[in-house]
C-alpha cells in the first residue's frame, strides 16, 4: 500500500509502537521518537482496604504490574480517565471497571457519582498533570496517591531529526501530553521561528497545544476528543486533505 504521508511519534513506548501499526493501518507511514521513557518507582502503597482505584494512566498499571502490587487492587472497583486505560485494566485483570470520557474533570465526576464509600487509591506518576485528591475533596472522597512511575525526559533529538522536520521530512508530528510537547520545544530550539509556524502539530487537547503555541509553533490541529480514535480520525483526515486522496 502506497503511503499517504509520513507522520512523527513523540509518545512514549509501548504506546508509540501502537500508535505506529495504527497509522500504518490508516496507509500512513509512522516514525517513532519518544521523547520520554518509563521508570518504575518504589512505591509505599498504603495499608487498608479502597472503595476504589483511579487510574490516569497506562502507565501506572505497568508499573504495578512490575512491582507485583496488582493482585491487591483487581477485585477494587476501578475508575478509568478513558477507554484505553480502562482497556489496559481488564487486560491486566482487573475486573470491575469503570471509564471516564478521557479527562480528569470526567474521571472526578464518574467516581463522584459512584457514591462508593471510603478512600480511593491513586497509583500515579511523579509530574502530575491535575490534582486528583483536591478536586474530589469537595465530594467528601479522600484520595490516598501513591508515586509509582516517573516519565524520563530524553535530552535530545534522535540524530537527524531536526535536519528532517526543517526539510519538511514529515507531513505532521503527533503529541499526546503537555510534558511531551514542553520537551519537544526544549529539544527543538535551533528551528528558526519561520520554520516553526510550517510544521504541522497534531495534539489530542487544548491543553497539550499550549507548549506549542507558545513556542511559535503555530500550525496545531487539535482532535475532536482526547482519545487514541480521534487522533487517528484527525491524522488520517490531514493526510488526506493534504495530499488530495
Amino acid at each position: 500500500m502506497a503511503k499517504l504521508m509520513r507522520m512523527l511519534i513523540t509518545r512514549p513506548e509501548p504506546d508509540a509502537q501502537a500508535t505506529q501499526d495504527r497509522l500504518s493501518a490508516l496507509g500512513i507511514e509512522g516514525s517513532l521518537a519518544p521523547l520520554m521513557i518509563r521508570q518504575n518507582v518504589d512505591a509505599s502503597v498504603p495499608s487498608g482496604a479502597f472503595a476504589g482505584v483511579a487510574v490516569t494512566s497506562t502507565n501506572a498499571l505497568r508499573s504495578l504490574e512490575d512491582q507485583a502490587l496488582i493482585e491487591r487492587f483487581r477485585d477494587v472497583p476501578t475508575f478509568a480517565v478513558g477507554d484505553r486505560t480502562a482497556y489496559e485494566a481488564r487486560a491486566l485483570g482487573f475486573t470491575n471497571v469503570v471509564a471516564a470520557d478521557g479527562t480528569l474533570p470526567s474521571l472526578v465526576t464518574t467516581i463522584a457519582l459512584s457514591r462508593n464509600p471510603g478512600p480511593i487509591f491513586y497509583p500515579a506518576g511523579r509530574h502530575l498533570s491535575g490534582d486528583l485528591g483536591h478536586a474530589l475533596a469537595p465530594h467528601g472522597i479522600l484520595v490516598a496517591t501513591a508515586t509509582v512511575y516517573e516519565m524520563v525526559s530524553e535530552t535530545s533529538l534522535p540524530s537527524g531529526l531536526l535536519g528532517d522536520l526543517e526539510a519538511d521530512g514529515f507531513g505532521a508530528v503527533l503529541f499526546y501530553s503537555r510534558r511531551t510537547a514542553e520537551i519537544f520545544c526544549s529539544l527543538a530550539q535551533s528551528i528558526e521561528l519561520g520554520k516553526r509556524r510550517t510544521i504541522p502539530m497534531l495534539c489530542m487537547s487544548e491543553k497539550v497545544a499550549e507548549p506549542l503555541l507558545e513556542n511559535h509553533f503555530s500550525r496545531v490541529l487539535l482532535s475532536d476528543y482526547p482519545s487514541e480514535d480521534a487522533m487517528m480520525a484527525l491524522a488520517l483526515a490531514f493526510a488526506r486533505e493534504q495530499t488530495g486522496a
